[in-house]
Formats: C-alpha cells, sequence, structure tokens
C-alpha cells in the first residue's frame, strides 16, 4: 500500500502535536470522511437493490443479466473510489484486472462479470463501507466540532448575554436549577478541555482513514495473484530483452573485434605465403606481424568469454571473481565476501555481473580514490553493497546504465538502492534472493 505525502509537510521544527490541526492533510482525511457518508449510502442501496432484484429475477433469464450490471456498477463505484483515495488519501492503488476479453459479446461479459472475484470484491466493498462510513462520519464530526467549538467559546460566548438573555451556554436544567458556562473559570475549563480535542481530533481522524485506506486497498485494488502475474510478465520481457541485448553485443564484439582480425590475418599470411620464396626477410615480417595479430585476438577472446560468464567464477566462485574484477578497477578496491556457501549459478552470475557493472561506473564516472565490495547473506537474501568516496550524484535515471541494472535484479525479484548525495559518498546495494 502506497501512501504519498508531500515534502512540506515533513521536517517541521513544530511538533506534530501542535500542527496536526491546522495540516492539509488532516483537512483532507476530514473531508474524505464527510463524503463517504452520502458515496456509501447510495453506493449500498444501489448494491442491495440490483442483489435483491437479480436475486428475485434468477427464476428467470432476466436475473443473470441484472446481477452482472449490479456488479459492473460496483465496479464503477471502486473506480470513483480509487480516484477519490488517490486525491484524498494520497493512496497509490493500481486498477483491478478488467472482465473479460474486449470486444467480447454481451453473453461472455455476462459470464466473465459473474466468474470475476474482483467484480464480487467491489460489491462487497458496497456493503460494508456503509456501516463503517457511519461510524467514522459520526465521530470525526463529533470530536473535530466538538472541539473546535470549545476551544473558540470565549470569542462567540457574549452572543447569549447579548441575544438570548442568558449568561452562557446553558449546559443542565431540571427545571429547578440551571447550569451556564458563564464564569471566566468555566470558560477558560471549556477552552482547555476544546483544546484537547482539537489535538486529539486529528489523529482520531487518521486512525479513522486508515481503516478506509486498508478497506480500499484490499477489496478495491488487484489481486495478489493478478499483481504477481503481471510482474512476472514484466519481468519475463525485462529478461528476453536483456538476453537479446547480450546476444547483440556478443555478435557485434565478435563481429568488430576477432573476426575482423581474424579475417586480417588468413590475409596477411597468404601475402607472407607468397613472398615466401620470393623475399623470406619480408615474409618472416609478415608473418612476425600476425604472430602478433593472433595473440591480439586471443586476448579479445578471452575478455569476450569472461563477459559472458568468466571461468574462475565457475572454478572458484563468487569471491575470487570479484577480486579478479576488483584489480581491473582504476581506484584501489577492498572486497570482502562472507557467505556460508554458494549460491546457484544463476544468482551467482547476476551478483558477479552487478558489481562489475557498479565497479566499471566507478572507474568511468566517480573520481573517488577508492571503492569497497561487501557481499553477505542475511536470511533468505544475498546483499551487495558497493561504495566509493568519489563526488555522487549517481541516480537510476531512465536511459542510465543504473536503470537497466536494477530492471535485470527486478527480473528476479532483486532491488538496487542507490544513496549517492552530492558530494558523495555513493552506496550502492543490491539485494537478491538466496539460493543454495
Amino acid at each position: 500500500m502506497a501512501i504519498a505525502y508531500p515534502d512540506h509537510e515533513r521536517g517541521h521544527r513544530m511538533p506534530a502535536v501542535l500542527r496536526a490541526p491546522l495540516e492539509a492533510r488532516t483537512w483532507r482525511e476530514f473531508l474524505y470522511l464527510l463524503l463517504s457518508l452520502p458515496i456509501s449510502v447510495a453506493g449500498f442501496a444501489f448494491a442491495v437493490a440490483m442483489f435483491s432484484a437479480g436475486a428475485g429475477l434468477l427464476v428467470t433469464f432476466l436475473g443473470v443479466p441484472v446481477l452482472a450490471a449490479g456488479l459492473a456498477g460496483c465496479r464503477a463505484l471502486g473506480a470513483m473510489e480509487r480516484n477519490r483515495a488517490r486525491s484524498l488519501l494520497r493512496l497509490e492503488v493500481d486498477d483491478p484486472e478488467p472482465a473479460g476479453r474486449p470486444g467480447a459479446g454481451f453473453m461472455a461479459r455476462v459470464g466473465a462479470m459473474l466468474r470475476s472475484g474482483v467484480s464480487w470484491r467491489h460489491a462487497l466493498y458496497a456493503l460494508v463501507h456503509m456501516p463503517w462510513a457511519i461510524f467514522a462520519f459520526v465521530v470525526s464530526i463529533t470530536f473535530w466540532t466538538y472541539g473546535w467549538a470549545m476551544l473558540t467559546y470565549p470569542l462567540w460566548q457574549w452572543v447569549f448575554p447579548r441575544y438570548v438573555h442568558q449568561p452562557g451556554l446553558q449546559l443542565f436544567s431540571d427545571g429547578n436549577t440551571t447550569w451556564y458556562l458563564s464564569s471566566p473559570l468555566e470558560i477558560t475549563a471549556t477552552a482547555g478541555t476544546g483544546l484537547l480535542l482539537t489535538l486529539l481530533a486529528p489523529w482520531l481522524v487518521r486512525g479513522l482513514a486508515y481503516v478506509d485506506r486498508l478497506l480500499v486497498f484490499g477489496l478495491l485494488g488487484p489481486s495478489r495473484l493478478a499483481s504477481r502475474v503481471h510482474e512476472l510478465e514484466s519481468d519475463r520481457g525485462t529478461v528476453v530483452d536483456t538476453a537479446a541485448a547480450d546476444l547483440r553485443r556478443i555478435e557485434r564484439d565478435l563481429h568488430d573485434g576477432a573476426q575482423a582480425r581474424l579475417v586480417a590475418l588468413a590475409m596477411d599470411l597468404g601475402l607472407a605465403k607468397e613472398k615466401l620464396t620470393e623475399d623470406p626477410e619480408e615474409a618472416a615480417r609478415m608473418v612476425g606481424e600476425a604472430h602478433g595479430e593472433v595473440k591480439t585476438a586471443l586476448q579479445e577472446l578471452r575478455d569476450l568469454a569472461r563477459g559472458i560468464h568468466p571461468a574462475i567464477l565457475t572454478d572458484r566462485g563468487l569471491g575470487p571473481a570479484l577480486s579478479a574484477v576488483a584489480t581491473r578497477c582504476t581506484v584501489p578496491v577492498s572486497v570482502t565476501v562472507d557467505l556460508p556457501s554458494r549460491p546457484v549459478p544463476a544468482i551467482e552470475g547476476i551478483a558477479y555481473f552487478t558489481v562489475s557493472e557498479l565497479l566499471a561506473n566507478i572507474s568511468k564516472h566517480s573520481g573517488a580514490g577508492r571503492a569497497t565490495v561487501d557481499v553477505w547473506r542475511a536470511e533468505d537474501r544475498m546483499l551487495l553493497q558497493v561504495g566509493d568516496d568519489g563526488r555522487g550524484g549517481a541516480s537510476a535515471d531512465a536511459g542510465s546504465g543504473l536503470a537497466g541494472l536494477a530492471e535485470r535484479l527486478d527480473a528476479v525479484d532483486g532491488v538496487l538502492v542507490i544513496d549517492s548525495p552530492a558530494g558523495g559518498p555513493t552506496r550502492v546495494t543490491a539485494e537478491l534472493p538466496w539460493r543454495s
């Protein structure tokens, strides 16, 4: 459940209990509770009427579409409630999956609406929200109005002796004895009690609004299964795109690097063969140059193989592999790996390439004097932290290398957290699931 509050509602010097009655958040939530009463009554009446009519007409064919229409109306109510929660409660709830496929026939849409668990959860919200909305409305408006009325009583107490011909607000009368709030002590006590109620009311309103958040999030949002399916579909797309990009990179490196060198090598050796009898010294020189090209091509192939999956990672594990990566960084790197055992090759490979990418960024952009790499296990998660003392300012904005790295980690239920204020230092923490 995502709740967002503006920055100006944080970081005040005044204590929260004193500023709460005047904060915009309190008034927004109070308005939400006030509007909930008429909206919930209308939604409850609609749901009861439609489902009662649909149930009564089930003996005929008309009952089924009436029930479907009732569910469709509840979904429309849910859409309005989600928008209201976004604007007043600052609650971000994704829209649930639609009922049925677009363009389907009438009966197909009716059947899909009746089979949709999301639709029935919207109907349940319409039924259970009304009693809660009545309770929240009564409690919030009672505390809110009584608190402000009592707090400001010294300002409007003069109305009674001037216009009502009584010394103050009448609290009690049994025919013989009448009690008015008229003495300075009583007026002060009334204002003090009003102050306590005014300071308490915002927190009571926030507590009541939190229950509404739970109702909206639990009944009007997408199901956990649907959210997980959507997340897995998105992750699958990321994995496919990443694999395709890696294949294109390998093909480009082979075509532009080792392959081009081998073609040039074959041509040079052919020319050397032709000159072998005519000019042995020139042929020997050309063979020597070809030998150098062979070494360069072999080094490029080794680098390419290391980029696909380094042999040291397979043979010796993550610690030695990361130490080898650290030696290629342009700044001194301290590597600490504390793992009870080796994770599965897939997680190990992702961890290796994550650290490699982060160290490459440090070499290119950080201006750091030193860097650290720490790897450890915490319960069922593996954590990697790469830090440097450089200029900072790293971010995962769209299009950056860190954004692509975050997408790769997200594809395996991983998380990338960046702490890089301007001026440094930078700490990038990656969290991966532990599978051994």
